[in-house]
């Protein structure tokens, strides 16, 4: 089958469930605008449902009944999916999103999970990011694989889904059709955010910049369950109507959306909430967003688009701004910062959350690069630890002996320096370069020293050692 025929039938498949980007016509439905339905699984009626048009939000009654009024502006029906229950995906594409039908109804079938879903996993792929066939044939030789490896290494009684944080394409959006064969390939349902570089410039302002986006994988925002944890996905990057300009903002319409949601949850539930530019130093409402979460006790951010990996605490919210499974936009083995191109893994008991850092190709094991470089009568060790945050120790041995914490500095790691630094690299995409990162470690030592042994322990009490040998 030839591409633009390909392209054609993936359309035709994913026309059914898309909704015009075109408000809802009251009159399609009923004269007032109602759809109506009910929720049920195997027969039987499922009470306390939340379903949304993006603007309402409610819960279905104890007979699993439910009528919501559409907002004028509504494009979409979703189903915020209960704990206990399978994604509705096609191809694992989530679809938790339909099309009310011509008399205004619109019933939903849940089918229940075959195991219990306190415990689960979840993986996050930030920026895969592919510009073009070669990229796609990179993602596909390596992130795919890498994942599908961890993806099996997991307990199979324990569900596992996927959440990739944006810019799954660079502008060329007929890689969607690419992207999505990845997620065929893994084998788990994945939900999609937007980024930057999934919009469509030049076709208006942002109300419309996600029209394809939206063809392919529907709405922006919207909330899922699993176990005790509850998952939103935002859209935070805002197009300002001239090409590629943008910035970072979450719309007053997604937070009055999601303050309606969370009326819903827990406040002592794991809140998961999933989107692109990071909230922490580049999302100008950030203030205004972090108001909607007052009161929520465990709430982790998961985020993307900066090709390096930090992990920041705002006021109790952990946020964790992956490195890019393309690394440096293909260029090399690792982001801007050192880190290693990869994604996120995190396990989810209950309310806790436990994550690692998987760096494509390399063992789990594998958290931490050492550089020694010789100085005026002295060697320097500077150690990489990609994935650190407050409550990691880093240590040193050398020979042998007990030197105690490392001294942790900003810098630039040295690997992304020969990589990427100077506009002559790397060769075909020269913009990348050399990223500040606060993740480095420093110490000072004699000439005579044989053998550096970095030791990295992280909030989990897990062990990661690095060793480097005159």
């Amino acid at each position: 089958m030839n591409r633009r025929s390909f392209i054609q039938k993936s359309s035709l498949l994913t026309s059914a469930l898309f909704i015009s980007l075109k408000s809802f016509p009251s009159s399609l439905f009923s004269v007032d605008g109602l759809v109506s339905g009910v929720v049920t699984s195997k027969g039987k009626a499922v009470a306390g449902v939340v379903i949304s048009d993006g603007y309402n939000v409610i819960q279905t009654d104890k007979n699993g009944k439910y009528e919501i009024k559409l907002h004028e502006l509504a494009r979409f029906v979703w189903i915020s999916t209960p704990s206990g229950y399978e994604f509705k995906s096609e191809s694992n594409i989530a679809r938790h999103y339909y099309k009310p039908d011509t008399a205004g109804k619109l019933n939903f079938d849940l089918k229940p999970l075959k195991q219990k879903d306190d415990k689960h996993n979840f993986i996050i792929w930030a920026d895969p990011q592919v510009k073009n066939k070669k990229d796609v044939e990179q993602m596909m030789e390596t992130s795919v694989p890498d994942t599908i490896k961890i993806i099996k290494s997991m307990d199979p009684k324990i569900p596992v889904h996927g959440i990739t944080v944006g810019d799954i394409v660079w502008d060329n959006h007929e890689l969607f059709v690419d992207y999505n064969a990845a997620v065929t390939k893994m084998g788990i349902p994945f939900f999609q955010a937007l980024g930057n570089h999934d919009m469509d410039y030049r076709m208006g302002g942002d109300e419309t910049s996600d029209k394809t986006f939206q063809e392919h994988y529907g709405p922006t925002y919207y909330s899922f369950n699993r176990g005790k944890a509850h998952y939103v996905v935002l859209d935070d990057v805002r197009y300002l109507g001239t090409e590629r300009n943008y910035d970072g903002y979450i719309s007053q319409q997604q937070l009055d959306w999601l303050a309606k949601d969370l009326k819903f949850v827990s406040k002592d539930a794991l809140l998961i909430i999933n989107l692109h530019i990071p909230v922490h130093n580049a999302v100008k409402n950030n203030a205004d967003f972090y108001a909607v979460l007052q009161g929520f006790t465990n709430v982790h951010i998961m985020s993307g688009h900066t090709h390096y990996n930090r992990n920041v605490i705002t006021d109790n919210i952990f946020e964790h701004n992956h490195g890019a499974v393309c690394g440096a936009w293909w260029t090399g083995p690792i982001c801007e910062d050192g880190t290693p191109r990869g994604y996120g893994v995190y396990e989810v008991n209950g309310t806790e959350l436990k994550w690692f850092y998987q760096p494509t190709g390399l063992d789990k094991k594998e958290q931490i690069h050492i550089y020694v470089d010789d100085l005026t009568n002295q060697k320097r060790l500077i150690a990489n630890v990609w994935n650190w945050d407050p409550k990691w120790k880093v240590e040193y041995f050398l020979d042998g002996k007990s030197m105690g914490l490392l001294e942790q500095q900003k810098g630039y790691d040295p690997l992304s320096v020969s990589l990427y630094k100077g506009d002559t690299l790397p060769k075909g995409r020269t913009f990348p370069e050399p990223s500040k990162t606060d993740h480095l470690f420093v110490a000072h030592f004699e000439p005579s020293v044989k053998v550096v042994k970095v030791v990295a322990t992280d909030r989990f009490g897990e062990k990661y050692e690095a060793n480097f040998k005159a």
